[in-house]
């Protein structure tokens, strides 16, 4: 399967995100990623930002709109928000924007939680095939892939990004 690490330096993208979510930090924000690469790329640019607020993670398998097609992730992990994030900030992390049906779902969950003042939508790769109207305002790497192509992020050390081919 075909490596993207030649494209896309994530280190380097991290870097850059970091340095681009560096204005938002005088809103104190909480942040928090979404299983399982959001928590990744997450855990980096928590710890470059130095927040202060633990971070927070989200697992969206009960909240996603094909459940009844998928049923449940056989990893499904627990969602931990330590912090109540009730009228904050919150900067949500995750790996790759598609569909944005990840998204919908996580917020949904985010919002079952209690409500933020605001969300900050920050994601390594942004790729094309949106099917629902949600745009990320930090985007690490604009990627175009083909239809059938999809991109996974491995890790967590060292975070690999792989293409992958979708067989019908």
């Amino acid at each position: 399967m075909p490596q993207t690490n030649d494209i896309v330096d994530i280190n380097a993208t991290i870097a850059y995100m970091a340095d681009e979510l560096r204005p938002l930090l005088i809103r104190q924000p909480v942040m928090i990623g979404i299983h399982t690469g959001g928590v990744w790329v997450a855990e980096r640019l928590h710890r470059l930002l130095e927040l202060p607020d633990p971070l927070g993670t989200l697992d969206i398998s009960f909240y996603r709109d094909d459940f009844t097609r998928v049923g449940v992730n056989p990893t499904v992990k627990t969602s931990n928000l330590p912090v109540n994030f009730e009228e904050r900030h919150v900067v949500l992390v995750d790996d790759v924007l598609h569909t944005g049906r990840t998204i919908r779902a996580a917020l949904n969950e985010i919002f079952d939680y209690g409500r933020p003042a605001s969300v900050t939508l920050a994601v390594l790769l942004n790729r094309d095939g949106r099917e629902l109207p949600i745009e990320a305002q930090i985007v690490g790497h604009h990627l175009k892939l083909k239809k059938h192509q999809h991109i996974k992020l491995l890790g967590p050390e060292p975070l690999q990004l792989e293409i992958q081919e979708a067989h019908d």
